[in-house]
């Protein structure tokens, strides 16, 4: 198990790397290729874009062919995505390669959560999900490190280093054990996303990727319009990225143990009142600060919310594969909305009343949490 487990945090920390690069070397493809804002955005939007349609479809492929094949699969596009980046002579290319770098970072998280939580026993659940998801993390910390390397040494030799690494990876993973379809259909789609407590671990997957879009879009320019070097900027979204790396383990240690709906409670209910509060701040610092606090707010949704979501999937007959496309789908379908909606919205009105959309549905996710739970309590004791 902690092989697998060292493995599959490995592959989901070369992902998470690769999809971080790109900022840092936005001026550089600027510069060398003549990219516009408006191209910066669509390649900036590949990679997302790229997870929405592969979500459901990895999903499939972890059920057809097993979760060890999808996480191979992934590990390929990975490299051949690598490459692209390492010899794109042009926007298309690199728009191209950012997309498979997508589609291969939907079939390495459905495969490899899947595989993890196949072989991890249940009351380890959280806690597993929780460290992959550090590891990610984690990878997203050292992106930008690897794009500043890439803008000094050459895209070339770094983006070959990581193609290099992808197909090591995958050589590794050939030796692990598990990770093979299953002897028997599950349940169809259809009915598994009509489950209950499936839509409600799709939404609490969904609500922090929608945060986080918003989030990543109009701090940086909040922070900007205080006054804020882009030295801050980064300093606030690295501490913010550590801190949710070191808050994932803990909080799904926490829902093995008490239940993957106390942490979620928590997290509802400190988001609630921080996202009210980052639009106040005339001060960079405290802007800042807010920030990296509802980072780590939303941040415990996602290991109890994976973990509520493949508990659910696995009560109504559905396969693990399944439920790791659907978690795929909900974080791009968040993402995406929460940047586009957001940036949308704060234009059209103000940054104001996006915080306050943010925190309404916060509150009205714990409204009905907590609203449920009563319920159930109210029926056990009648019995």
């Amino acid at each position: 198990m902690r092989r697998l487990l060292l493995v599959l945090s490995a592959i989901v920390f070369v992902d998470t790397t690769f999809y971080a690069v790109v900022a840092p070397l936005l001026p550089h493809y600027a510069e060398d290729l003549d990219l516009s804002k408006a191209s910066a955005g669509l390649l900036l939007a590949a990679y997302p874009a790229g997870t929405l349609v592969g979500a459901l479809p990895s999903g499939m492929l972890a059920v057809r062919f097993g979760p060890k094949p999808t996480v191979l699969f992934g590990l390929a596009l990975l490299s051949v995505s690598s490459v692209g980046f390492a010899f794109a002579s042009s926007a298309l290319v690199l728009d191209i390669a950012r997309f498979v770098q997508g589609l291969g970072g939907a079939c390495s998280w459905a495969g490899g959560l899947a595989w993890l939580v196949g072989e991890a026993p249940a009351s380890r659940r959280g806690e597993l999900i929780g460290t992959a998801l550090g590891a990610a993390i984690g990878g997203a910390l050292l992106g930008p490190v690897l794009g500043a390397a890439a803008a000094a040494l050459g895209t070339r030799p770094v983006f070959g280093a990581v193609a290099g690494v992808a197909v090591g990876l995958g050589l590794i993973a050939m030796t692990c054990q598990g990770g093979q379809a299953a002897s028997e259909a599950g349940t169809s789609l259809r009915r598994t996303i009509t489950a209950p407590r499936v839509r409600a671990g799709l939404w609490l997957v969904a609500l922090p990727g929608l945060a986080f879009g918003v989030l990543d879009v109009l701090v940086p320019l909040r922070l900007d319009d205080l006054g804020a070097g882009e030295a801050t900027v980064a300093a606030t979204f690295l501490a913010s990225a550590a801190i949710e790396g070191g808050v994932s383990p803990i909080v799904g240690r926490v829902a093995d143990r008490r239940g993957s709906l106390v942490p979620i409670r928590l997290g509802l209910l400190g988001a609630t009142v921080i996202v009210l509060i980052v639009p106040l701040p005339g001060v960079a610092v405290l802007c800042a600060a807010l920030m990296v606090a509802a980072t780590a707010a939303f941040g415990a949704f996602w290991a109890p919310a994976m973990a509520l979501l493949s508990e659910a999937a696995e009560r109504v007959g559905a396969d693990q594969g399944l439920a790791f496309g659907l978690v795929n789908l909900a974080w791009a379908v968040g993402m995406v909305s929460g940047a586009a909606g957001g940036g949308t919205l704060a234009k059209a009105t103000s940054d104001t009343l996006c915080y306050v959309v943010l925190a309404f549905l916060c509150a009205a996710t714990l409204a009905a949490i907590t609203r449920r739970r009563s319920a159930r309590v109210i029926t056990t004791s009648v019995r």
